[in-house]
């Protein structure tokens, strides 16, 4: 009976987790993993913090209400199935 409703969030949920996996592909977020490995022992105490530019605080405001969705639509998922009663 909830069903649709599951087979939606789940879709949804993994759309969005696809648009997010090709956005960080397109900005390079996966490139040169070899180096991570060895920045533990690099001892590179003069590199600072980038400051945050217009476009971060952006991508920090989505990621934020894509979270709040999320949050929300599950919320909205638990209220539904519990309201309606479970009666077949």
């Amino acid at each position: 009976m909830y069903f649709p409703y599951f087979i939606t969030y789940i879709s949804v949920g993994f759309i969005i987790s696809l648009a997010l996996f090709l956005w960080a592909l397109k900005n390079n977020q996966f490139r040169d993993q070899h180096r991570a490995r060895f920045l533990p022992l690099e001892n590179d105490k003069a590199t600072e913090a980038a400051p945050v530019t217009g476009i971060s605080r952006y991508e920090i405001y989505g990621l934020l209400l894509l979270a709040c969705a999320g949050l929300l639509a599950s919320a909205a998922v638990l209220v539904f199935a519990l309201l309606s009663g479970g009666a077949p």
